[in-house]
Formats: structure tokens, C-alpha cells, sequence
């Protein structure tokens, strides 16, 4: 151990009052347990406690706060700013807290922390449902909720945080509160897009949607020649699209399981959340008028293989680095800065998504959630992956050089969960920008009733203020 007021009685203490275990450097599992998805990220707490249950948090605060350790909460370890761990502190991992309840008759599902949402999606499919959550399966809930929850059921059933409906949380100080409607519904109101500021959420609840056995899902395939057709013909196709139907374009260099060649592509993902299917035909057919596809690839398929089937594009252990803005119009001048860009990406694993925004998602009143920013109409996550550490300074500019470049045409804006961390170039997180004044206003108050402290630090912080 490296830190003096640990000792090894109070180790054997702490590892022998907890479910799950105590993992130290000394132990053969250090590495791949404070290993996270983002290889970029590469710390050494002195501690991981890798919960058994979720009695194991109230255990793991006051170890942090009595040996005055810096702690970082992980669920899923999917976050790619890394504030899943932290150098010569505490991290409480708690993916083995993955128990679910679904009520069928309620349309509602309660999970622990540590899910994941490909293990979401299996447990609330068995009964027709669904929960609007993220793109990629091996995410972990609780920080895509936290953050906001972006993916492909946004249009028909809003985000992530619209269908948190009630959560159970531990303050830093180890007392168990609830917030829903009804008891504390202002930290509810924080739960929804204001990170883990505020305690180690505990239990998750939310409104379950029906979905059909099978959703209309595909992607429709552009070369270089017709990727400006195809952005203006998005345009007006999203204009009018019905609530069902959600849309993310990207440009990458294809994996090699496409079998799609290794030049750059325009690929206009969708899906269509309704049982009927022939309108959802009807309505990608008006799309591929304005612009025929060179490749398609569409069926009905059910929603947890749709859920996973990019999976393997984002692997475990890559080098990864995100920026990402919203904006209101695909003008001409944005289609053409999108074009030059998709042109440059000649590599793979550097890439871009052009979410179409609005339906159920843009309806919900700005003031009904603490998330940032629900009013554009498109919105862009730039994004690397790599796993040469001498490609980080050319790839990380190219994606800092395409976000400045956007700074021109976008309307500004930042979703969280998209965001890698610049804190030791720019002088760290800016909540009050991100927020808005009124926003980070009752955020702050939030912060200041359940971590006055500021234990809770390793996040996208909202700091105490006044």
C-alpha cells in the first residue's frame, strides 16, 4: 500500500465486512480489474472494490471519506472521459449489481447499477418491451442514464432520463433516500441528466415501452458520389418523419465483416418502432426516392440482435477520444463541411454520427429534466478509436479540428455522455455553460443538500458553490 493511514488491519476489516472483493496492486486481478473500455485512461487507485451487493456502497463512502481517498463510481466502464477510476483512490465498481424486475402489467423495470444494456434489453424483451436507452449493448445504464441516454428508440420514446421515474440513491453520506414523483421529486428532476453529483444511484426505475417481436431496422448505403445527395435528401426526409421512425447517419471506413470494401461510406441507419411495418417501408421508400442507395441493408430483426449488432465496431481496450455539438439546419454549407470531412476519414475507427433529433424526445419540456440541451434538430458525435498510442496526437486533432470547424455552422451544446475530457488543456468541466443559468442553478442546490463536499468529484462535476 502507498498510502500511510492504510493499514493492513484495516484492509482485512473492510475486505472481510464486504460481499463482494477487495482487489489491491498487490492481487493477479489488479490490472484487468482497473482496466476500463477506454484504453486511453490508464490509472492506479490504490483500492477496487468490486461489490457482491449493493450493500457494499454505504461501506465503500465511508472507507473513502474516513481515509480521505478520492472515489470513482463505475458501472458499466463504458465512459469515455474515464471517470470510472482514479489514481491513488477508491474505485467502487459495481457491475456485478445487475439484478432486474420487470413488471409487465406496470410496463415498468426496476435494475441495479451495473447493468448493462444488452442485459436490459434481453429481460424487458422476453415480455414485449422496452426501454429507450443507448446504441451500443455492453453500456452500462446507470451512467448513459445519468448523462441522458442518446439511441435508437429517441424519437418514438424520448430519451434515457424522460423514463427515469423514480431511483433509489446513496448520499455520501451513506444515508438511502428516494426520489420519484412524490418524495424528493427535485432530485429526481437532477437524476435526469445531472450525472452522479448528487449520490451512487442504487435502484433504477423506469417506464417500459411496447415494442413488436420484431423492429424495422437497416442501414442504407452511400459511396463518395452520393454522399452530398444523401444529406440533402436526410434533410427533407427529416422534416416530416413520423414519431417511429429514428435516424442516425455515419461516415466510416467499413470493419472488414461488412464486406463492403475499404473506402469511406455514408451508412443511414434506422429504425422504425411500430408494429406496422409496411409503413415503415413506405416511409424509408419516400427517403431512398430522393436518394437511391448503393448498398441496403434492411429486415425485420428483434430489437436485442439490432441492439448488439455494432457491438464488435467499439471494442474493449481501444484507444478512444469523442467531441460533439448539436446544431438546427443541414444548410448547404453544413452538408459541404460533412462531405470535406467524410472525405478525410480514411482510416478506420474514426467516424461521425448525425443523429435526427425531435418526436417524443423534443416534445418533453426543457425545464422537466436537468438535461442540457433537447431543443436542435440534428446532432453530431465525433469519435476515434485506436490502439496505437503514437496515433493519438493525429487523430485526437482531427476530431478536435472537425468540432472547431462545426463551431461555425452549429448552434453549440454538449451531451455528456459523448464528451472525453479536455480538463488539463481547458481548465475543466464548464457546468454552468453546459447547463444554462437556471439549470445550473438548481443543480447547485442539489449539490449542495447531498454532497456539500464535493466527495462525489470524479464526474462532470457541478461544484458547490456560495
Amino acid at each position: 500500500m502507498n498510502n500511510p493511514l492504510i493499514s493492513i488491519a484495516n484492509l482485512r476489516s473492510l475486505g472481510a465486512s464486504l460481499s463482494g472483493t477487495l482487489v489491491t496492486a498487490a492481487d493477479h486481478e489488479y490490472d484487468d480489474a482497473r482496466a476500463l473500455w477506454n484504453a486511453m485512461i490508464d490509472r492506479r487507485p490504490e483500492l477496487i472494490i468490486r461489490a457482491g451487493e449493493l450493500t457494499d456502497i454505504p461501506l465503500a463512502l465511508d472507507f473513502a471519506r474516513s481515509h480521505h481517498l478520492p472515489l470513482a463510481v463505475r458501472g458499466g466502464g463504458h465512459n469515455v472521459a474515464g471517470h470510472g477510476t482514479v489514481d491513488r483512490g477508491l474505485v467502487l465498481d459495481l457491475r456485478a449489481c445487475n439484478k432486474i424486475m420487470v413488471n409487465p402489467s406496470l410496463r415498468q423495470v426496476s435494475t441495479g447499477p451495473g447493468t448493462l444494456l444488452g442485459e436490459l434489453d434481453q429481460a424487458t424483451s422476453a415480455h414485449g418491451l422496452a426501454v429507450p436507452v443507448g446504441v451500443i449493448s455492453r453500456t452500462g445504464i446507470a451512467g448513459l442514464c445519468l448523462g441522458g441516454g442518446f439511441g435508437w428508440l429517441t424519437r418514438a420514446h424520448g430519451l434515457t432520463v424522460d423514463n427515469l421515474i423514480a431511483a433509489e440513491m446513496y448520499t455520501p453520506s451513506g444515508e438511502k433516500v428516494r426520489a420519484d414523483a412524490r418524495e424528493n421529486p427535485e432530485l429526481l428532476w437532477g437524476l435526469r441528466g445531472g450525472g452522479g453529483n448528487f449520490g451512487i444511484v442504487a435502484d433504477f426505475t423506469f417506464s417500459a415501452h411496447t415494442l413488436p417481436e420484431t423492429v424495422l431496422a437497416g442501414n442504407l448505403i452511400y459511396r463518395a458520389a452520393h454522399w452530398r445527395g444523401a444529406l440533402h435528401a436526410l434533410r427533407d426526409w427529416a422534416a416530416n418523419l413520423p414519431d417511429a421512425m429514428t435516424v442516425i447517419a455515419t461516415a466510416l471506413v467499413p470493419p472488414e465483416e461488412w464486406e463492403l470494401g475499404t473506402d469511406t461510406i455514408l451508412a443511414v441507419g434506422f429504425v422504425w418502432a411500430d408494429p406496422d411495418h409496411a409503413a415503415g417501408s413506405a416511409c424509408v421508400e419516400r427517403f431512398t426516392e430522393l436518394a437511391p442507395p448503393d448498398v441496403q441493408d434492411v429486415a425485420a430483426i428483434s430489437w436485442p440482435e439490432w441492439q448488439s449488432s455494432m457491438d464488435d465496431v467499439f471494442p474493449k481496450g481501444v484507444r478512444a477520444y469523442w467531441k460533439n455539438t448539436g446544431f438546427d439546419s443541414l444548410d448547404d454549407d453544413t452538408i459541404a463541411l460533412l462531405v470535406d470531412k467524410a472525405t478525410q476519414l480514411t482510416w478506420p475507427g474514426t467516424a461521425f454520427d448525425l443523429h435526427v433529433m425531435g418526436g417524443a424526445m423534443g416534445r418533453v419540456a426543457e425545464e422537466a429534466t436537468a438535461f442540457p440541451d433537447r431543443s436542435s434538430a440534428f446532432w453530431i458525435n465525433i469519435y476515434g478509436f485506436w490502439k496505437e498510442q503514437a496515433q493519438d496526437a493525429h487523430h485526437r486533432e482531427f476530431i478536435r479540428g472537425f468540432h472547431r470547424d462545426m463551431s461555425a455552422v452549429a448552434e453549440g451544446g454538449e451531451y455528456l455522455n459523448f464528451s472525453s475530457t479536455d480538463a488539463p488543456t481547458t481548465g475543466g468541466f464548464d457546468a454552468l455553460a453546459v447547463y444554462g443559468e437556471q439549470k445550473y442553478a438548481r443543480l447547485a442546490a442539489l449539490k449542495r443538500r447531498y454532497d456539500p463536499h464535493n466527495e462525489l468529484r470524479l464526474n462532470h462535476n457541478i461544484k458547490v458553490t456560495g
